[in-house]
């Protein structure tokens, strides 16, 4: 897949501090810049998500890995991957998320945050009363909102990347472990 629209040239200090946090511009905030104020929201928006501390990073991290496998969002993957390892998650579990079925890494709880993770993801959703009810009891009201708000702006971001037709930059590169590949047979529900 190729980018659907020509990078924009970003002001000088948004593209240093981008450089900064990953050491390149990420191609995303590039398309986006068509639309500045579009850009600035959505960079606004995800900071704010990203300090919502209500859930373990590591649910969050394992969520977000599973929606970007799910959606077919190569960009998110690989810098979600990257972010883990940055900040200091089990990479033996995170580089595993796209198979995460199959993989014998994660605990209870990190598999129903992955399984509810893609439930959201389906479209039409198929979260069930008792998957959500399950998450409720083990994570409490607040972690529930958050959690359930962090996985739709993740869709959000995703859907829109591939919409874009923006792909991996090769962020995981620089993680020692490979990232494994999503099983072709894996999917579950109806997804978009």
């Amino acid at each position: 897949m190729t980018l659907r629209l020509p990078k924009a040239e970003l002001p000088a200090e948004l593209k240093e501090n981008m450089i900064k946090q990953l050491g390149v511009v990420p191609e995303n905030v590039e398309v986006l810049w068509h639309s500045p104020r579009v850009t600035q929201d959505n960079l606004e928006f995800g900071a704010k998500v990203g300090a919502w501390d209500a859930v373990d990073p590591v649910l969050k991290s394992l969520a977000h890995m599973a929606v970007a496998s799910q959606v077919g969002c190569s960009w998110c993957l690989d810098v979600g991957y990257f972010q883990a390892q940055n900040e200091n998650l089990d990479l033996a579990k995170a580089s595993q998320v796209p198979r995460w079925r199959e993989a014998d890494v994660f605990t209870g709880l990190e598999r129903d945050v992955m399984g509810y993770a893609e439930a959201m993801t389906n479209t039409p959703p198929t979260v069930t009363d008792e998957q959500y009810t399950a998450l409720l009891e083990r994570l409490g009201t607040s972690a529930m909102v958050e959690l359930t708000a962090f996985i739709a702006y993740v869709n959000l971001a995703t859907r829109a990347n591939v919409a874009n037709g923006v792909t991996s930059q090769g962020f995981s590169d620089a993680c020692e472990i490979p990232l494994a590949k999503r099983p072709a047979t894996s999917r579950t529900g109806a997804t978009s």
